[in-house]
């Protein structure tokens, strides 16, 4: 079988690379707006963009449904204020990720609908999750237009990891974080690893 991106619908399309290029690692990215209102999404096109210096990026779409036609809170924030926290989804914190992914409005503090606690960063503005065992504190290097999307990319200023979740050596328990992936419109609890070859 065999598709022409270009004779396909946008949604086909999406379908066929969320399906495909998985499991994808979440971003929860808090931010803060001009007026002070906190805002918590979760997005999955999400990747490390450099290593020296180290740059996250997300890449953020248009919003959907009831707010179709507008762009994201978080983008909106972004572009404004210059900075975001990316923190790591583990799968006990599934439940409350995909709460802050609904479409709420604007005024609503995602942070309080999804049951998470806001603490303070320590370079930027926008609030870290709590719970979440690794958040990094990200300045805005540059935001790309690709079509219908933006491709966000921060500078890492601060990493903050809990304890218990630190091997040492700057390596992370990935059996304990149990990070969780996008697997098109599911989800996958990343909980087996093993070495190649086997």
């Amino acid at each position: 079988m065999e598709f022409n991106p270009s004779e396909l619908e946008e949604k086909q399309v999406y379908k066929l690379l969320s399906g495909s290029v998985v499991p994808r690692p979440i971003a929860w990215v808090s931010t803060i707006s001009e007026s002070s209102e906190l805002n918590l999404a979760p997005f999955s096109f999400f990747s490390v963009a450099s290593r020296n210096p180290p740059m996250l990026s997300i890449s953020i779409g248009p919003g959907v449904g009831e707010r179709e036609g507008t762009e994201k809170d978080t983008l909106v924030n972004i572009r404004g204020q210059k900075e975001f926290v990316i923190n790591v989804v583990p799968a006990f914190l599934g439940n409350e990720m995909q709460k802050s992914a609904e479409n709420l409005p604007s005024s609503v503090n995602e942070f309080a609908a999804a049951g998470v606690t806001p603490i303070d960063s320590v370079i930027v503005q926008p609030k870290r999750v709590k719970e979440a065992p690794i958040q990094m504190e990200c300045k805005l290097e540059q935001i790309l237009e690709l079509g219908s999307d933006h491709l966000v990319i921060g500078r890492m200023l601060r990493y903050h990891i809990d304890e218990d979740y630190y091997l040492g050596n700057y390596k992370i328990n990935l059996d304990r974080l149990q990070p969780l992936g996008r697997l098109a419109g599911n989800y996958s609890e990343m909980s087996s690893f093993f070495h190649l070859p086997r």
